[in-house]
């Protein structure tokens, strides 16, 4: 199966969603593999992960301009992660908070309705993806 590259984080956890069998699914996982997409996965994913943002809609506005144009990519985001997460950031509540729908406001919205899913742990209630294939397609992640 041929691939294309350059995926938004979306599109790949969609592409793995539509997949029939539980080999396509890793087999799409392996091919995308980048730290972007382990980060959404293992937000998601981890039990020993703790949100700090509260759980619910969050009120952001949707960036709705064009793939590739004027909006960032979960690939180079991911790295923010890390402040709204508990043990890795001394952000205010409010700061904190102004920071993640800052960053939902600059990532195309797919990629933003993504962030919002993973924050509450729901990437399973959009999308036909679970953790044991997830484990399966990266069995040197460490989940708790």
């Amino acid at each position: 199966m041929k691939l294309p590259q350059n995926q938004l984080i979306s599109e790949i956890i969609q592409r793995v969603s539509n997949a029939k069998t539980k080999s396509e699914k890793i087999e799409i996982l392996r091919h995308y593999d980048c730290p972007g997409l382990r980060a959404v996965l293992i937000w998601n994913f981890a039990d020993n992960v703790k949100s700090l943002i509260p759980e619910g809609e969050v009120p952001y506005t949707p960036n709705d301009a064009p793939e590739d144009t004027e909006h960032t990519r979960l690939t180079h985001e991911w790295r923010k992660f890390n402040y709204f997460v508990e043990g890795s950031s001394d952000l205010s509540k409010v700061k904190r908070e102004n920071v993640f729908i800052q960053l939902l406001e600059s990532l195309h919205k797919s990629e933003a309705e993504i962030v919002c899913l993973i924050k509450d742990k729901q990437l399973n209630q959009r999308y036909k993806i679970t953790k044991p294939v997830v484990k399966e397609a990266f069995p040197e992640i460490i989940w708790e």
